[in-house]
């Protein structure tokens, strides 16, 4: 096959475009430029996406004796992923930027320029497995459950992962830097990138107020209606946030307050105990079948609600065009705008039956 392998400069990509070479395919390598002011973004251990990055895929993709590009999609990216970052939180709702950028990025606009160009998959160092039976795409946890990324994954749709490989889905973190050091790539002991990359100092909140500038609002007591102080804008908050929430005076009872909801309208900010962030009802919009087959009738599962944690076994229905989903055990902390994963465990590894958006909780 002929096979695009998307390269970022990191560990997992070069050694996955590494197993796609030597699998006998036809591999070529991209890098992505997602900025177009690459200085901007994080550089060394904590980046991803940056200049240096492109060197190191490069370097990797000569290693290898693979052609290498370096693609522009910062327009795109910043459209489909930053603005829309900044848009669900002015909205109060908590959005994953990652599993936009996987969804929007590199398997919608990758995927799309590489099948116009004559590739037939696009190869990533995600983990997850990822298997197609009778042309049916089956995407399962990964075998290193600390590292699996299956959850920012279950937005693809089954055309996108039939036209996907995910080389290092059976292989352990350890085992995927042991055989980068075997092939003598430089990357082997680079650090994993982590936190949002187009937020140069990872200062979520004032990289939302420069760009919405700010609103002033009240921090309310959900239970008394009390005026507990004031903020400059909901979009510094999150769903069970505990600290920088700005209130001197401490709870009647001396326990730290959680921010329990978010009115963008009014700027009001709702605090209370922990206990009551508790949910146990979920609801979600535009639910994706990864395997083409949308639940029939009440369903059991394990949901997972943000990328790494935030479990629960659950009994999950689709009425045509939502999700309904009770949970069996409380989950805290879930805010609109989340991704809701749901799997059905298996020897095999657990199975992604589908996703949806978060809308509504109870």
């Amino acid at each position: 096959m002929r096979v695009l392998a998307a390269m970022s400069g990191g560990v997992d990509s070069a050694v996955a475009a590494a197993r796609a070479v030597a699998a006998g395919h036809d591999v070529v390598g991209v890098h992505l430029a997602l900025s177009a002011k690459p200085g901007t973004l994080r550089t060394g251990a904590r980046g991803c996406c940056t200049i240096e990055d492109s060197h190191d895929a490069r370097r990797a993709a000569d290693l290898l004796g693979i052609p290498f590009y370096v693609w522009d999609f910062a327009e795109r990216f910043t459209e489909e992923v930053i603005e829309t970052f900044v848009g669900e939180y002015a909205a109060g709702r908590t959005p994953n930027p990652c599993l936009t950028c996987n969804e929007k990025i590199k398997f919608e606009a990758l995927l799309e320029k590489a099948m116009a160009l004559g590739f037939d998959a696009v190869c990533t160092g995600h983990y997850a497995r990822l298997s197609v039976v009778d042309g049916v795409p089956e995407l399962r946890r990964s075998r290193d459950e600390g590292k699996d990324q299956s959850y920012v994954l279950a937005s693809l749709t089954s055309e996108q992962l039939r036209h996907s490989m995910f080389p290092l889905g059976g292989s352990l973190k350890s085992e995927v830097r042991e055989e980068a050091a075997e092939r003598d790539l430089a990357v082997a002991k680079k650090p994993d990138s982590h936190d949002i990359c187009f937020i140069p100092d990872g200062d979520t909140k004032s990289f939302l107020e420069n760009k919405l500038g700010q609103t002033p609002g009240q921090l309310v007591d959900e239970e008394t209606g009390a005026v507990l102080g004031e903020h400059t804008g909901v979009h510094g908050f999150t769903i069970g946030q505990r600290k920088g929430l700005g209130i001197d005076a401490p709870a009647p009872d001396g326990k730290p307050r959680y921010v329990l909801s978010l009115e963008p309208v009014s700027g009001t900010v709702k605090v209370g105990s922990r206990d009551r962030l508790a949910v146990t009802e979920i609801d979600a919009k535009r639910p994706i079948w990864p395997s083409e087959k949308p639940l029939d009738g009440p369903t059991e599962c394990v949901i997972q609600v943000r990328a790494h944690g935030g479990t629960a076994d659950a009994v999950a229905e689709f009425d045509g065009e939502h999700l309904k989903i009770q949970l069996r055990q409380e989950l805290q902390g879930v805010a609109p705008g989340q991704a809701v994963v749901l799997y059905r465990p298996d020897e095999a590894g657990d199975l992604v039956l589908g996703s949806g958006i978060i809308s509504a909780t109870r």
